[in-house]
């Protein structure tokens, strides 16, 4: 699947002084999510100074001992439980551009399914990245290291008023998301 064009969506998303972007980093046994909004794409122009603000970020947690199918609809809900109480303008996502393991590669696969579905449902537009895109993006570096986006990521955006200890906020998969929320915010206001 290649990443969707995003002039396409440039028209509906400038009618908007707001905008609500909702990153996604699929995996069965962990979902990371984060979610930003911004002022700063309005009538095509951008404050270069404003930064997205931070409503939510965490980890959707799946038991392992429970059947594929019963953690995919957990998944689901959580999913859908964030697309109504945010009503994201836009969702990034992180695409599976190669994998090392087919074993994992299949359930991330099915995980991004679920997103694709749920957003297609909502008719809200889906960027997609690679990991190399986020890593360029947030780090600078395509070969980053998953603490460098973890950091940079906490420099990007204000996290202060967060408490680090719940909803997996600590766990690489949603600073991940963050970074994945930032590309698909960076992508809209180039």
């Amino acid at each position: 699947m290649k990443v969707t064009p995003c002039k396409k969506y440039i028209p509906i998303l400038n009618l908007k002084s707001l905008m609500v972007i909702l990153g996604l980093d699929p995996g069965t046994a962990t979902t990371g999510y984060g979610i930003i909004k911004t002022r700063s794409f309005k009538g095509g122009e951008r404050n270069k100074n404003e930064k997205p603000k931070v409503l939510d970020f965490g980890c959707i947690i799946t038991q392992a001992s429970r059947p594929a199918g019963e953690r995919l609809k957990v998944i689901d809900k959580e999913i859908n439980k964030l697309i109504k109480k945010y009503r994201p303008d836009l969702i990034s996502v992180e695409s599976l551009y190669f994998f090392k393991n087919l074993k994992t590669a299949l359930p991330v696969s099915q995980t991004k399914g679920i997103i694709l579905l749920a957003a297609a449902k909502k008719n809200i537009p889906v960027f997609e990245f690679t990991p190399l895109q986020v890593k360029m993006t947030v780090v600078g570096y395509g070969r980053a290291e998953k603490k460098q986006v973890q950091k940079m990521t906490g420099e990007l955006l204000d996290l202060a008023n967060f408490n680090l200890e719940e909803k997996g906020r600590k766990k690489d998969d949603a600073a991940d998301a963050l970074g994945i929320a930032l590309c698909g915010f960076l992508r809209v206001n180039v």
